[in-house]
């Protein structure tokens, strides 16, 4: 049976006593600030594997959202989102109004809601730039640009 890497997004870090407990059931890989998890689930697909792990860890861990790690062949990341009852009701409602399926209505959403922050943040970017033309020539742009891209990203430089 194959085995999918699967990524665990929490809502809060994990006490180092939380995440001892968790990983003596399982094994996992924490991220430095223990807000994202890394497991291995054995599963015949990606689907299932996000199902079972959610299923066995939903009143053990503050899950936000289980994904998958790697894309799928159409590059599609596939998303497990434990929505509270509410959000849910609400879901099913305009789903069953809108004759869509939940899952489909949530896709819909999730992609609106990625390309309107893209939008903002190309907006944001080209708001910097002018600001930045204003007090320098483009060759000195580019040329500062082309600098900072080529160094190590360990942070700001003085």
């Amino acid at each position: 049976m194959p085995h999918h890497a699967l990524e665990i997004t929490l809502t809060r870090p994990l006490h180092p006593a939380e995440l001892d407990t968790i990983c003596r059931s399982m094994s996992l890989a924490a991220s430095h600030d223990t807000t994202r998890l890394m497991a291995l689930v054995p599963a015949k697909t990606p689907h299932r594997a996000a199902h079972r792990l959610h299923r066995r860890l939903k009143d053990r861990l503050p899950i936000d959202v289980i994904t998958t790690h790697y894309p799928d062949a159409s590059g599609h990341v596939l998303l497990n989102v434990g929505l509270p009852p509410a959000a849910h009701t609400a879901l099913q409602t305009t789903a069953l109004r809108t004759g869509q399926e939940p899952g489909r209505l949530l896709e819909r959403a999730v992609h609106r809601a990625l390309a309107e922050h893209t939008d903002q943040e190309v907006k944001r970017l080209e708001r910097e730039v002018r600001r930045l033309l204003t007090h320098t020539n483009p060759a000195h742009l580019l040329a500062a640009m082309g600098h900072a891209l080529t160094q190590d990203t360990q942070g700001p430089t003085p």
